[in-house]
């Protein structure tokens, strides 16, 4: 089952909030959904999830428009999170799974699953105020799984998390996905974005500036990183040719090269002027990308 947006636009009056956005997300994949402030993101989901009806295109899940009768098949985890301070975990979850057509017994079920996977069954009777941040946010999450969606949109699903509960809800959501979820995904940690994502889409202004697989993406952009680490004076490097980016660092220096064929001659130009600890080629980050399509007006 398949998630299609074609050639789907939004307008507000004279303003075009998203503009002519086709995606594909297949069944067990998790999808990188990026941009600054302002890109569209938060409107796409909107639409996706039928708060919001598209000016033109279609969306489309198996083929079907998704309608109210099919809403049940999304969870959605919103970056601002809407969970009901004063009430208990138990009450409020349950209430949320039966709004997706969930019984009470099988809501139950799946709650006290999830509690213990992360970790935290005491907390089914305790009122959400009461938690942590970062244990609200696993309650949050569960309230978007707990009825096994068949397409899951996640917005910044780790912010406010520490690095082991980052590494937790990570595990889950590879899990889902291994499962048969297809997962949308948005975040602004692209750390995170590379290592779960193999194909994204980067708006920007409404617009796609990138889209396609995360390897052909970085292919397509040319440039390379190079960390040099060496007891000698690189400065001379500031200005070599094919040179695009030069950061000096304790140990050496950080280089953005046009392409691989220049540290073959920043190599060759190297020797015999004393010792080089390292010398590394990798490709470009989803970061350098990222700010390069969308510059200044990421926020």
């Amino acid at each position: 089952m398949t998630l299609v947006l074609n050639h789907v636009t939004k307008r507000f009056g004279k303003h075009t909030a998203v503009d002519d956005l086709s995606i594909e997300i297949p069944e067990k994949q998790m999808y990188g959904f990026l941009g600054g402030n302002g890109a569209g993101k938060t409107t796409t989901f909107r639409m996706i999830l039928g708060l919001l009806d598209n000016t033109a295109g279609e969306i489309l899940w198996d083929g079907e428009p998704i309608d109210y009768e099919r809403s049940n098949i999304i969870g959605y985890l919103p970056e601002e999170r809407g969970l009901y301070p004063k009430l208990k975990v138990r009450e409020q979850l349950i209430y949320l799974g039966k709004l997706r057509g969930m019984d009470k017994t099988s809501a139950f079920k799946e709650l006290e699953g999830w509690l213990e996977r992360f970790g935290v069954p005491e907390y089914l009777d305790q009122k959400v105020e009461e938690l942590s941040k970062g244990n609200q946010q696993k309650i949050q999450f569960i309230s978007a799984v707990l009825h096994k969606p068949k397409l899951l949109i996640l917005d910044e699903p780790f912010s406010g998390l520490d690095p082991i509960n980052v590494e937790v809800l990570k595990k889950a959501v590879i899990d889902l996905k291994e499962s048969g979820t297809s997962i949308v995904f948005s975040s602004h940690q692209m750390d995170h974005v590379e290592e779960l994502c193999e194909n994204l889409c980067i708006l920007h202004k409404g617009s796609t500036v990138v889209e396609g697989s995360l390897r052909s993406i970085k292919h397509a952009y040319g440039k390379k990183n190079l960390v040099i680490h060496a007891g000698v004076s690189l400065d001379f490097l500031r200005e070599f040719p094919g040179v695009t980016m030069f950061r000096k660092i304790t140990e050496g220096c950080e280089l953005q090269i046009e392409n691989e064929a220049v540290s073959q001659t920043i190599f060759e130009e190297l020797q015999g002027i004393g010792f080089i600890r390292k010398f590394d080629l990798e490709e470009p980050s989803l970061n350098d990308i990222f700010i390069e399509k969308v510059g200044a007006s990421y926020e």
